[in-house]
């Protein structure tokens, strides 16, 4: 199911990042993030609860410019 909040996230196994790019066109990488919670948000029904719940405020992070 297409999420409100997250449009689109892809997982960099080298560097442990996720990149994840919300609805609203901002982009923004996370991290040091464990492969299996990229994993568990990719099996998630609703990506927006989950990314509020185990990855915002929890990850160090950086905007990416568009």
């Amino acid at each position: 199911m297409p999420s409100t909040v997250v449009a689109h996230y892809v997982y960099d196994r080298e560097t442990s990042s996720l990149k994840i790019t919300f609805t609203s066109g901002k982009v923004y990488n996370y991290k040091n993030v464990p492969e299996q919670l990229y994993q568990a948000m990719k099996a998630s029904f609703a990506k927006g609860i989950f990314f509020n719940q185990h990855i915002k405020d929890k990850y160090e992070f950086e905007k990416i410019e568009q």
